[in-house]
């Protein structure tokens, strides 16, 4: 006799012998017991899990000479002729070759009205029914819905939404699902140990896992791996016959990329080339393992899962999943699948590979950025704050200092420099509270403050003249020009003594005290304008020599001295002669027919004149948001503006 394959060999004759279908065969079996079998079945699913040998074993069932039970004896010649397929009451049809309407009519319709010849039920088996064209299920509709009470319609298909809609509602549909690695192994043991072949579980595994859901797949790989290796079969020569990537080999390159050796990205690539490996099949297996590891990342229980890991893995898998974070198992999905698509197209294969494992070992080195903030929070250390006292006569704001950073937009260097430039910049953006010492309860309750309101104490507590702790009160000095931030200090009472408690041990009361002193400059209301600025006819004097000394600055000329001074260019001995020009207070440039002028320093970029835009620009300076924000704010403007 000659030798029939194993997926042949061991096709099952039962409903109970097909594996991973329980719910559609036992549904089969319920509706044969209680007689309740419909005209028209539709079997879909993936290729290789038991669509054709159920129809097959549901043929038996209603033909056996046993009668219509769900256990066919399997001796009679209609179990018999069924399952070898030549059976003249079960017609097997392939609509890949029957596609055109006219094979159905001479096939199907034209016998339909005929009685079996032998069998108790005809059956139609139709293999890949969504090749049939549309003509083809059109001419079916009639005879699916109402045909005679011998007909018995299984049609078969791997792509069930290519079958029209008309057929399925006539149709009961079952879909059959892929089959899970743990029972395909165990299948696969069972044909081995009836065959007398010897092979290893993690051989299994590979083949099981290489099946990808199809029993027939890993039986067909089986009886190849047989064919080459004997009646003793290693996990090596498996994947050698079949191309396959063992599991060792993943295990490998997941151990490179997190030791982040990169010099053996290259040696196992090249490996992987002398060893005719396909990289999108490394990429694949790559990418399950990386799927394996993170479902032990969200779940350690199921390490014991035989969909994970074999037994002799899970030792290994278990070791390497500690050596990685989520946020590293997803970059490395994303970075393996998008591997695997550009390799399909790829000239050279083997370098896109290489350089998705540096990207994702670089990719690793990246820190979340909720632990890069904790990370610097916890080691910054608090600098030392001295409290500026008030100079006698005169009361000044303390200041606070300015970050390290480089201005946002570096502003052109000036002809003249102020000395106070040249002062180094703080390293801090507010000023510290002093470190708290045993006994210093000043110091404990401006360390709580920092810590816990970081703004409010940079911009209302850090502008206080004094801060003294008199007994059970803590007095905050002011001058009366910075009567909002007294106003926010009374606002904010209650929870400044609850923290003041909590920090000191004792209960505080908080108080504000507000003492005479300096008014920073501010713009004068519409009603007390500045007189008009005359422009001043440039001679070459005026252009070499830099502007003499004023008052000092507003907080209007703070804002917007430095970046907008223009550069003035050296200016010949021998002075070309000037054309006349006139000065345009609208385009702010000069025109042909006076002489040219300069604008003073510390001033707008636009000549200062009477209209509607001089009126809009006092408005807003006269408003008491604008002012409020000038009184906090001048000396952190004046610190940017010296570097």
């Amino acid at each position: 006799m000659a030798y029939q394959v194993i997926a042949r060999k061991w096709r099952p004759q039962r409903f109970d012998d097909v594996v991973g279908q329980k719910g559609v065969t036992q549904t089969l079996r319920n509706a044969i017991e209680h007689d309740r079998l419909a005209q028209s079945f539709v079997f879909a699913g993936p290729r290789g899990v038991g669509k054709t040998t159920t129809a097959r074993i549901l043929a038996r069932a209603l033909n056996c000479v046993t009668g219509a039970t769900a256990d066919p004896c399997g001796e009679c010649d209609a179990c018999r002729e069924i399952a070898d397929g030549r059976d003249i009451d079960v017609l097997e049809i392939d609509a890949a070759t029957h596609t055109q309407v006219e094979n159905i009519r001479e096939v199907i319709i034209a016998g339909l009205a005929i009685q079996p010849v032998r069998d108790r039920y005809k059956v139609f088996i139709i293999d890949e029914v969504h090749q049939l064209s549309a003509s083809s299920f059109n001419a079916l509709l009639k005879s699916v819905e109402e045909p005679p009470p011998h007909v018995v319609f299984i049609m078969a298909t791997t792509l069930l939404d290519r079958i029209p809609d008309t057929i399925l509602s006539r149709s009961q549909v079952f879909e059959f699902r892929t089959i899970g690695t743990a029972a395909i192994t165990e299948q696969l043991r069972t044909i081995a140990d009836a065959e007398g072949v010897t092979i290893d579980a993690a051989a299994l595994a590979l083949l099981a896992r290489a099946a990808d859901g199809s029993m027939r797949d890993a039986q067909s790989a089986l009886d190849q791996v047989i064919a080459f290796a004997g009646e003793s079969v290693s996990v090596d020569e498996a994947a050698s016959v079949l191309g396959l990537v063992g599991r060792d080999t993943v295990f490998d390159i997941a151990e490179t990329v997190a030791d982040e050796t990169a010099p053996r990205v290259f040696e196992l690539a090249g490996r992987f080339v002398e060893s005719g490996y396909d990289f999108r099949a490394v990429c694949r297996e790559l990418t399950r393992l990386v799927r394996d590891l993170l479902v032990l990342k969200v779940d350690p229980r199921r390490l014991t899962d035989p969909e994970i890991a074999a037994d002799q893995e899970r030792d290994r898998l278990q070791a390497l999943a500690t050596r990685f974070s989520r946020e590293d198992l997803l970059r490395g999905f994303d970075v393996l699948s998008r591997a695997e698509f550009e390799i399909k197209s790829a000239a050279q294969p083997r370098y896109h590979f290489e350089m998705a494992m540096l990207r994702w070992m670089h990719l690793r080195k990246l820190v979340p950025l909720a632990e890069l903030v904790d990370g610097l929070e916890q080691s910054a250390a608090p600098a030392p704050r001295v409290t500026p006292t008030p100079a006698s006569g005169e009361a000044s704001a303390p200041r606070a200092t300015a970050s390290a950073a480089p201005p946002r937009r570096p502003a052109p260097a000036p002809a003249v420099r102020s000395k106070s430039a040249e002062k180094p910049a703080a390293a801090t953006a507010f000023p510290e509270p002093p470190a708290p010492m045993a006994g210093d309860p000043k110091g404990a309750f401006l360390g709580e403050l920092k810590r816990t309101k970081k703004f409010f104490y940079g911009t209302v507590i850090a502008q206080a003249q004094r801060i003294e702790v008199d007994g059970a009160k803590i007095v905050f000095t002011y001058t009366q020009a910075q009567r909002t931030l007294a106003d926010q200090i009374g606002t904010n009472r209650p929870w400044l003594e609850a923290l003041a408690a909590k920090a000191i041990g004792r209960k505080m009361a908080v108080a504000v005290n507000q003492v005479p002193g300096a008014t920073p400059a501010a713009t004068p209301s519409p009603a007390e304008s500045p007189p008009k600025v005359q422009p001043r006819p440039a001679t070459l004097e005026s252009l070499s020599e830099p502007p003499p000394p004023t008052d000092p600055p507003g907080d209007l000329d703070l804002l917007q001295e430095e970046p907008y001074d223009p550069v003035v260019a050296p200016v010949s001995s021998t002075p070309e002669p000037a054309k006349s020009v006139l000065t345009s207070p609208v385009l702010d440039r000069p025109v042909l027919g006076a002489p040219a002028t300069r604008k003073p320093a510390r001033v707008l970029d636009r000549p200062v004149v009477d209209g509607p835009a001089d009126d809009l620009f006092s408005q807003a300076m006269g408003d008491k948001a604008v002012q409020n924000m000038l009184e906090v704010l001048p000396a952190e403007i004046k610190d940017v503006e010296e570097i």
